[in-house]
């Protein structure tokens, strides 16, 4: 069974330049919409660097930092390995009847 990618040098710098890249452009979390607070270093609203598409399914892209998304780590790991966000960014959501 091959390591996971994750498990890396090559990784923590990629999560490095995701989360630099990240927080210069103050992105809120991908998830839920809700503002980072990038100065936290632990917990489930500090910041954790999410794969869009899931390595499971596409090891391919474990590194690519274009399909990373920032997002907290609670949302990131209630997600889990692939249902898309309840909420995209700049969405109105789900509309609560036909009109």
């Amino acid at each position: 069974m091959p390591t996971d990618p994750r498990h890396t040098k090559r990784w923590q710098r990629v999560k490095y330049e995701a989360y630099a890249r990240d927080r210069a452009a103050d992105a809120p979390c991908w998830v839920c919409g809700r503002r980072i607070d990038y100065r936290l270093a632990g917990g489930p609203w500090a910041y954790e660097p999410d794969h869009y598409y899931a390595v499971k399914d596409h090891p391919e892209l474990a590194f690519d930092l274009a399909n990373l998304r920032p997002s907290h780590a609670h949302c990131n790991r209630a997600r889990g390995d692939g249902s898309r966000p309840r909420r995209q960014p700049g969405g109105l959501g789900k509309p609560s009847r036909e009109w």
